[in-house]
């Protein structure tokens, strides 16, 4: 389907399997040339020299990440509906900011709604990507990207249907 980052995001396992899964997707992203994303774990991503991390506002701050990851190493950060948080991170370092959950969520259900709006803004005030995130689907992906979305981050918009290769080929032909 040609994805071009994939972003290893793993509540569930141990440590030592996290270690092993994260280098199979390591391996697997380099050979279609996909960018790997590490979620949460500055750790993980160095141990598997995964092109990035994402950052959450309960992890490892950028600058503490840019130390121990290098300068090469790509640093994104969650912003939830918050500019302010945007304006901040993107002042601090990050390579990309994300917003979300802008629609409702079957992995995060609880999280606190994003708005366009602020997608909108964001847009108009940051020099950095945007990432989307929370609900997207092919049927409101337009929306998001007419906002100022320069990524989406989709899980079950992506794995939830029938033909997973063709969904991922449709979201990338909207760029």
């Amino acid at each position: 389907g040609g994805c071009r980052i994939v972003q290893y995001r793993d509540k569930l396992h141990l440590a030592g399997d996290q270690l092993q899964i994260a280098h199979a997707l390591r391996r697997l992203c380099a050979d279609y040339g996909a960018l790997f994303i590490v979620n949460d774990d500055i750790t993980l991503t160095r141990a598997v020299q995964a092109d990035g991390v994402h950052l959450g506002k309960d992890d490892a701050a950028i600058d503490e990440a840019r130390f121990y990851l290098g300068r090469q190493t790509i640093i994104g950060v969650s912003c939830y509906n918050s500019l302010q948080r945007a304006q901040e991170m993107a002042r601090a370092g990050a390579d990309y900011v994300a917003f979300g959950r802008l629609f409702p969520s079957r992995t995060k259900p609880h999280a606190q709604p994003a708005s366009l709006h602020t997608l909108r803004q964001a847009k108009q005030q940051l020099q950095i990507p945007i990432v989307a995130i929370g609900g997207i689907t092919l049927e409101n992906a337009d929306q998001v990207i007419e906002a100022g979305a320069d990524m989406l981050a989709v899980i079950h918009g992506l794995f939830g249907q029938t033909d997973i290769e063709q969904t991922a080929s449709k979201f990338n032909q909207l760029f």
